[in-house]
């Protein structure tokens, strides 16, 4: 197990009807004025807007709205709301939302204090010495940013998606109330569980040794999705399936699976590109990424990805060829995916993605100085290159 710093000092506040406390929490944390910013529709038609302005008042405490954060949040309502909160004299951000809007109003309390541009952060040419004070309502189980230290934005100049973590980024508070989930369109939810997924498997797919705490405490993170996950599907209203969905959604990226180890990141990193250029779900197009990067990966470590199956979907352990066992639960996964309405290649997205986008897609992918992406087995321009290849028609 190697060292490491875990700070994790959110305050979640679970359950039925917790909205109508953000009010309160908001004073406790000292927010006097508030930027209330979210995204549109359904925190508008649900009455999860008016519930928590009404809150807000009955602390006593002023506000100005901030919607349209859309999914794969940009730049520019980034630079709006820095402006806006600039002029009213804000000094609390509250999110409500899925990862994007959370994402970009936890952007935007980086911004603020900030003398410079705020992308500086996402350009890797600078860290935020301080934000405003931030918290969150989430009604999408996704991303896990209302526990996590990171935000990704997109600029829209290039398409560039870039991501920046930070513990100043963890939300004081987040308010998690499953009843805001039960109207999510099943592609949205299915789509938040693969993203949940996918913060739990690039930590579990590590070179660290001696790490068998965390590599168990991911496997029952991954064997409670993968259970839950078909209830959820067919009864979207089932609160206790829900409950488990979001506080694994949070679990799976606060990073109490990623201490003591190395983590890899590539498959997101990739992912951010094709959801840059297309405008795809996050989720999906992880969805699409993953059974061709295991497989690309498996000579790396077949035992690593054996034990993924054998302790996530209950495959039977080949001792004398783990190879075997290894792409029983690449086929295993994918089937899983395919299960909740998921794609497994990048043919199936909801986009034309053409094999001639590759080196573009391969040029903008975040690395690191040496050049190189991920950890597991460091990825070169053509490692992305075959990966991408490899996903544009994968089959099990």
């Amino acid at each position: 197990m190697l060292n490491f710093q875990f700070h994790s000092p959110t305050e979640f506040v679970f359950g039925r009807g917790t909205e109508n406390q953000a009010g309160e929490l908001v004073r406790k944390y000292g927010g006097t004025k508030v930027l209330i910013h979210y995204g549109g529709g359904s925190v508008l038609k649900s009455g999860l807007y008016e519930r928590t302005a009404h809150s807000l008042e009955a602390a006593g405490l002023k506000y100005v709205p901030l919607g349209g954060a859309r999914p794969n949040p940009v730049d520019t309502l980034v630079y709006e709301g820095i402006g806006l909160a600039r002029r009213e004299g804000v000094d609390f951000i509250l999110g409500i939302g899925g990862g994007s809007a959370i994402d970009s109003a936890k952007a935007i309390a980086a911004g603020v204090p900030y003398e410079g541009d705020f992308w500086d952060f996402y350009a890797a040419r600078a860290r935020p010495a301080k934000t405003l004070k931030q918290g969150c309502i989430i009604t999408l189980p996704a991303t896990g940013t209302e526990g996590s230290d990171s935000t990704v934005i997109t600029r829209a100049d290039g398409m560039l998606k870039r991501g920046m973590s930070c513990d100043l980024n963890r939300p004081l508070f987040s308010i998690m109330n499953p009843e805001l989930t039960f109207t999510l369109p099943a592609y949205q939810t299915a789509s938040g569980i693969v993203d949940m997924m996918a913060h739990i498997m690039e930590r579990y797919f590590t070179n660290t040794r001696n790490v068998d705490v965390t590599d168990r405490i991911s496997e029952a993170l991954l064997t409670s999705i993968v259970n839950q996950a078909g209830r959820v599907m067919r009864e979207p209203e089932n609160y206790d399936a829900r409950a488990e969905i979001l506080w694994a959604g949070m679990l799976a990226h606060n990073n109490l699976c990623g201490v003591g180890r190395e983590t890899d990141f590539s498959v997101h990193q990739m992912e951010h590109e094709l959801s840059a250029k297309y405008d795809v779900a996050h989720g999906a197009g992880l969805a699409a990424l993953y059974p061709a990067w295991m497989q690309y990966q498996m000579s790396q470590n077949p035992m690593r990805l054996a034990e993924f199956a054998v302790r996530v979907f209950g495959a039977e352990m080949n001792f004398e060829d783990p190879t075997v066992t290894a792409w029983d639960g690449i086929r295993k996964l994918a089937a899983f995916y395919l299960s909740i309405g998921m794609p497994v290649n990048l043919r199936q997205l909801d986009a034309r993605v053409e094999k001639s986008d590759i080196p573009e897609l391969v040029g903008k992918v975040r690395r690191r100085k040496d050049g190189l992406v991920g950890n597991f087995r460091p990825l070169s321009d053509a490692d992305l290159a075959k990966i991408y290849e490899l996903a544009f028609d994968w089959q099990a």
